[in-house]
């Protein structure tokens, strides 16, 4: 499998010698390291070329890297039904650069573009419909982000003075919060729920 995996990435270098930065085979499955000036044009290649077929696009994430200078590498990866090969391209960028999208190419990327926006917040210039879909409406921030607090910015509860769902500040209250390291058969002093039969069954 990795030679014909190799086999692949040498053609698509051959091919398109200006779009592929680099290529290996990394657990049976060829990753190409790609400009993101030359992605839509390369996966478009990837498609119509008879020795690839890359025609299934399963999905599109992101790796947030904040030390690197291109923080971003945004991740495509696509299934050749025909030749039963896996293909994985990825563009590295910086925090305020944009992709151009692939909807034209793939329409099943919409979805999985919004998704990454939603997430990390890059942005995919010539998308139809760029828009939050996993988040609320005005949720604040990038929740796959290295940078965001777990806990979030704003807590989302139903009011019932004001009927209503209401957005606060984050307010975790230390004093209800009760935090219990023993193990329950190492000296808890409380009585756990069936200890009373162990007790019964000694008397």
């Amino acid at each position: 499998m990795s030679d014909a995996l190799n086999e692949l990435g040498a053609h698509i270098e051959l091919k398109r010698p200006d779009d592929v930065l680099s290529y290996g085979v990394i657990n049976d499955e060829l990753t190409l390291i790609v400009s993101p000036a030359a992605l839509v044009g390369l996966i478009e290649f990837l498609k119509a070329d008879s020795t690839c077929k890359f025609s299934s696009l399963i999905d599109i994430t992101a790796v947030d890297y904040p030390t690197r200078a291109k923080r971003f590498d945004v991740v495509y990866h696509f299934l050749s039904m025909y030749q039963n090969h896996r293909i994985r391209l990825k563009c590295a960028i910086r925090e305020n650069d944009t992709l151009p999208s692939i909807t034209d190419v793939h329409p099943s990327a919409g979805w999985f573009e919004r998704e990454v926006f939603d997430m990390f917040g890059i942005l995919f210039t010539g998308h139809p419909d760029l828009r939050r879909i996993l988040t609320d409406y005005g949720f604040r921030g990038y929740p796959l982000r290295k940078d965001f607090p777990t806990s979030g910015y704003t807590e989302v509860r139903y009011d019932d003075a004001e009927k209503r769902v209401v957005y606060e500040p984050v307010s975790l209250v230390q004093e209800y919060r009760q935090f219990d390291f023993m193990s329950p058969w190492e000296g808890a002093e409380y009585i756990l729920p069936g200890d009373e039969k162990s007790d019964e069954a000694k008397g």
